[in-house]
């Protein structure tokens, strides 16, 4: 699958007030943005558009299913990993970075996806403040330390700016790892959200995102047999656990409510036999885990 990870550096030009976590805020300016840049029809709903099935904002927001409406929908090809930090207030002059990850062909269309942003920075992001939200200047796009985009100049160099990103050999014998969860894991087992995360429960979701993934963006569903994963990940037990659920609103324009979105953070130690999936843990803490990735949900590190 097509993988690429482009790091955002940017300065805020005005003073600006964010919420606590900003995935939500983030993923919202740049829909609105690529709409902009990308939208022939102004006024057209995306579903009733005659040009639906080649315009990128449709693409990336309005994906479309595979046309069996028993299947699950797509994910969406893209992640926004929005600054970690927990701050605020920002003044003119500070710096933030945050990341864009997309998935499959949408990387050869990185250049609309810089616009965006660099038009979303002209705008305004975050809670207005005597009637204008805080615009910043984006001044770098790196993928991995090569620096791609600069004000200077303004062009673009992507020489080969993606990645592969496969299901890699099993390693060898290993038999505790632990996860950390940087940003609200969220998802359901048994039709609920879970509050705990047994290994066997955890597999089931790393196999859906997988497979959810591969099937849309890249060389189809993975050979694996996901009875025989599941059933030998009952074996392997919770050593440590610092888990908690935390809750975080955000509001929806479309559904016009604020909406409760919580999910686990913290840290869990597992311990067994662990080698054959980490070929899976590795995927997944590339491209995240569980509901509402596109807000930056479900990131984790592994070690």
């Amino acid at each position: 699958m097509l993988y690429g990870k482009y790091q955002f550096l940017c300065n805020f030009e005005t003073e600006a007030i964010l919420p606590g976590y900003k995935g939500s805020t983030f993923r919202g300016v740049f829909g609105h943005a690529l709409k902009k840049v990308v939208c022939a029809l102004k006024l057209q709903e995306c579903a009733s558009c005659i040009l639906n099935k080649q315009c990128l904002y449709a693409l990336v927001f309005e994906t479309p299913d595979a046309g069996n409406s028993k299947a699950p929908a797509p994910p969406h090809p893209f992640v926004i990993e929005p600054p970690l930090t927990r701050q605020e207030h920002y003044s003119p002059g500070d710096t933030f970075e945050f990341s864009l990850l997309l998935f499959g062909e949408v990387n050869h269309r990185l250049p609309y996806f810089i616009y965006a942003f660099d038009q979303v920075g002209k705008s305004g992001i975050g809670k207005r403040i005597n009637g204008q939200a805080g615009t910043f200047h984006l001044r770098q796009v790196r993928f991995r330390d090569q620096v791609i985009y600069s004000d200077h100049d303004q062009t673009l160099n992507m020489p080969d700016c993606t990645d592969n990103l496969t299901l890699s050999p099993a390693s060898d014998t290993l038999s505790r790892i632990t996860l950390t969860f940087q940003t609200p894991l969220r998802f359901k087992f048994d039709n609920r959200f879970v509050n705990q995360l047994p290994f066997h429960v955890l597999v089931r979701a790393m196999l859906r995102r997988i497979s959810s993934l591969m099937t849309a963006y890249g060389d189809g569903n993975p050979d694996l047999n996901f009875k025989e994963l599941v059933e030998r990940a009952d074996s392997v037990r919770i050593a440590e656990s610092t888990l908690r659920w935390f809750d975080w609103q955000r509001y929806s324009n479309r559904q016009d409510r604020a909406m409760q979105m919580g999910g686990l953070l913290g840290s869990v130690t597992y311990e067994g036999r662990l080698e054959e999936y980490m070929p899976m843990i590795a995927f997944c803490s590339e491209v995240h885990l569980g509901k509402q990735t596109a807000f930056g949900l479900g990131r984790f590190e592994v070690s």
